[in-house]
């Protein structure tokens, strides 16, 4: 089998798994009332074989329901399937029996969150064909016919009766949908493929020197855009415009582009803007703050106040910069480090936000890269780099994604901490960071497939958490905005991953 079926396969299919096994539990997403909708997975041997979506349950559990249970049933246990289709049943789409619309409107998931769920679920996961038990009175029939959910490609759909056998279709009664067809061809592309596509979308504009044109930036530079990434940063080094006029943390974060710039030109003003971050971290006097400032306690300066020193220090070689990034990155464990491993965003509440961890995964990664294998906090950057990547392993879904709140099932599984945790993990396999290696590129491969799959030529992406800022509860986090479309942030850090992998 060749590899670009093997992806396909696993992309289409949600996982590689021996047809002899049982069907498989998956999650489609969660309803308004917090209920997990659920489905199941049943592969056909050939992994190029079309996927049947059957989908019961569209008011709430009914005859429907219980009808698409019987048929998965029957379907599992038909030696049949083997070599016609694969079938992933959801028997109950909307367990509260919500009003439903297709194609949904308003802010997915914190609004018709299961119209969201089951459109965005056909998209990314592209079947050939969806079939509908019971009645479709809101459309999705209908809206299929007129529009490709999540953006993808289209997906032929029509009415499912009892007693016809699924074991019974053949490739050719099916088909292959469109939406079928785009998930192969963004999966037949190379990561240098996926940044050059990105790279005509995002990092054009660095009026404001943040963190997320920056990273699409370093992402330029290393397909080899020097002179475009130059000429956004001359205002900036030639002291036209002050980096620092209103300092932050997206913006101390920034300048890492800076760095990168001083490492490839060698112009002693890129480093002069670097190190201008850095020394915001200690007084008048010269003495070291207790940390960074302006982290406001959130996770995200893991990240946003550690790297941009670490690289003053290696710049420079002055060993007070990785002192102070050390010391920083152990003052936001104490607030935002949770006793289980996982960060919370901030202390307001426990949740583990997933861009919130990745933000904290890609700021040890960045930073232990930067420090000397002599310095005594090496090791323990190691340590607790190697304790986060391990629990956010476990916490990967079936899917090589991670969830906007990782540890809660039925959590929409997010865009941006998947490229970014993919690109930390990336960074531990490649410098022998992992006693055991394996299970993180395995981990890194299946986030680079999600990613792929998620992303479009035009630069839009399936379900990138909204920004988000000081929330003082779970249910705030898992109601967060899954945008679809465009984002410079998740295209950034799309970036960021697509350009690790070329290496």
């Amino acid at each position: 089998m060749s590899t670009l079926k093997t992806v396909v396969a696993l992309a289409l299919a949600c996982a590689c798994i021996d047809p002899a096994l049982a069907a498989e539990a998956i999650e489609i997403g969660r309803s308004a009332n917090g209920e997990v909708i659920r489905g199941s997975f049943v592969a056909a041997a050939n992994p190029a074989a079309p996927v049947v979506l059957l989908v019961g349950g569209l008011r709430g559990a009914d005859d429907s329901t219980a009808a698409v249970e019987r048929e998965l049933a029957a379907f599992d246990g038909s030696s049949a399937r083997r070599l016609g289709v694969s079938l992933i049943a959801i028997p109950l789409a909307n367990p509260a029996a919500a009003p439903l619309e297709f194609p949904p409107t308003g802010a997915a998931y914190r609004e018709h969150a299961e119209s969201h769920a089951l459109w965005r679920f056909i998209g990314a996961h592209a079947p050939d064909v969806v079939l509908i038990a019971g009645e479709d009175a809101a459309g999705l029939s209908a809206a299929l016919a007129e529009h490709a959910p999540a953006g993808v490609g289209r997906v032929p759909a029509r009415t499912w009766s009892p007693g016809e056998a699924i074991a019974d279709l053949r490739p050719a009664d099916i088909g292959v949908s469109d939406a079928h067809r785009e998930i192969e061809r963004r999966l037949a592309r190379t990561p240098r493929a996926l940044a050059e596509e990105l790279a005509h979308v995002y990092g054009g504009n660095f009026d404001q020197p943040t963190y997320i044109p920056a990273i699409a930036m370093l992402a330029r530079l290393k397909l080899g855009q020097v002179d475009p990434i130059r000429a956004l940063a001359e205002p900036y080094a030639s002291g036209a415009k002050n980096s620092l006029e209103r300092p932050n943390s997206l913006i101390m974060a920034g300048h890492i582009v800076f760095t990168e710039l001083a490492r490839l030109t060698r112009d002693p003003r890129y480093t002069t803007l670097v190190r201008k971050v850095a020394d915001l971290g200690f007084d008048e006097n010269g003495e070291m703050r207790e940390s960074m400032p302006y982290h406001n306690e959130f996770s995200d300066s893991v990240f946003m106040g550690s790297t941009i020193v670490a690289q003053a220090g290696a710049l420079t070689g002055e060993r007070k910069y990785f002192d102070l990034a050390a010391r920083h990155i152990a003052f936001m464990q104490r607030i935002d480090l949770r006793a289980d491993g996982l960060y919370r965003h901030q202390p307001a509440t426990d949740a583990a936000w997933g861009r919130g961890n990745a933000f904290a995964a890609i700021g040890v990664a960045l930073t232990l890269r930067e420090f000397p294998t002599d310095h005594p906090a090496r090791a323990e950057l190691l340590r607790d780099y190697r304790e986060h990547m391990a629990k956010l392993l476990s916490y990967q879904t079936r899917d090589g994604l991670w969830r906007n709140v990782v540890d809660q099932p039925g959590s929409y599984e997010e865009y941006s901490a998947t490229a970014m945790i993919g690109f930390a993990m990336l960074r531990g396999v490649r410098n022998g960071w992992f006693a055991h290696p394996a299970p993180y590129r395995a981990a890194v491969d299946r986030a680079w497939r999600a990613v792929n799959a998620r992303t479009g030529s035009d630069g839009a992406v399936i379900d990138v958490c909204e920004s988000t800022a000081r929330i003082e509860s779970l249910e705030g986090y898992l109601d967060r905005e899954a945008i679809l479309g465009r984002d410079d942030r998740a295209g950034a850090m799309a970036m960021l991953f697509a350009v690790e992998l070329m290496d």
